[in-house]
Parts: structure tokens; C-alpha cells; sequence
């Protein structure tokens, strides 16, 4: 499915100029019709899917417990 700059702004949550930006940068691939940019929503895939683990890696750090103090007694 091919989504317009304006569309794709707001499916990644970003402001149009930023999509913009990454678009002349070409680090969001397009296709040109003669009018607009049509960029496909499947690219993103990729990314999502990556963010979910990290979510989790995150997820699953912040609920190990935290270990017990070890008190060395010096008897010196």
C-alpha cells in the first residue's frame, strides 16, 4: 500500500517536514508519480518490528529484581 508524505507523517507519528527531510536524504525510498512522492507503507515493517524488541529487552531489564546488597564485613 502507498501512502503520500502527508499520509506517512501521520502513520509514523512525525511532522511532514521531518518525512520531507528523510525523503531528499533518501532514507525513506519513494516512488514519483509526476505529482507527488508515493512511499510504501511496507518499508516500515522492519522498523516496528525492531522497536518491539527493544520495548521488551527494556521491559524485561526493568523487571529483574534488583539483588540483594552484599555486606562485606572488613575484620581487619
Amino acid at each position: 500500500m502507498y501512502l503520500t508524505i502527508k499520509e506517512t507523517a501521520e502513520y509514523l507519528s512525525m511532522p511532514e517536514a521531518a518525512v520531507e527531510s528523510l525523503v531528499q536524504q533518501n532514507k525513506i525510498s519513494t516512488i514519483f508519480d509526476g505529482n507527488q512522492h508515493l512511499i510504501n507503507k511496507e518499508q516500515f515493517n522492519t522498523h516496528f518490528e525492531q522497536l518491539e524488541k527493544y520495548k521488551k529487552m527494556v521491559e524485561e531489564y526493568l523487571s529483574e529484581p534488583i539483588p540483594e546488597d552484599w555486606d562485606a564485613k572488613d575484620e581487619d
